[in-house]
């Protein structure tokens, strides 16, 4: 897996670069963890709730997504909790947190998945 420097999430110039943020996402957990965290930042055992899965599969997804410069995870007690990136977090604004503008192509979550994810909470 290719890892990605985390300065250039909102500029990915190469088609390498996009296809490994493509490739991480391209998987439907990963994209709702994804969904979640730009709402909040949520520990492991949060997501494990809100995903119905088991923790092992749940650290799995975060791992990749970490990798790909996507999320990032910090203790809090025994707790890891993960955030989106800020570099993610800043090609997300002025956007109302609904579209990531990765520079080679934009990922644009529906506003309804994101209200009914609010609700919830």
């Amino acid at each position: 897996m290719l890892l990605m420097p985390h300065s250039t999430i909102g500029n990915l110039t190469t088609p390498r670069q996009c296809a490994a943020v493509l490739k991480a996402m391209g998987d439907e957990t990963r994209l709702r963890i994804l969904e979640s965290l730009l709402l909040s930042e949520k520990c492991v055992s949060e997501l494990t709730q809100e995903l119905h899965c088991p923790q092992p599969h749940a650290s799995h997804h975060l791992r990749i997504l970490r990798n790909a410069g996507l999320v990032e995870g910090h203790r809090h007690g025994k707790q890891v909790c993960y955030r989106v990136s800020p570099t993610l977090q800043r090609a997300l604004r002025g956007r109302e947190g609904q579209t990531l503008d990765f520079g080679c192509c934009e990922l644009r979550f529906p506003t309804t998945t994101l209200l009914t994810l609010r609700q919830k909470r």
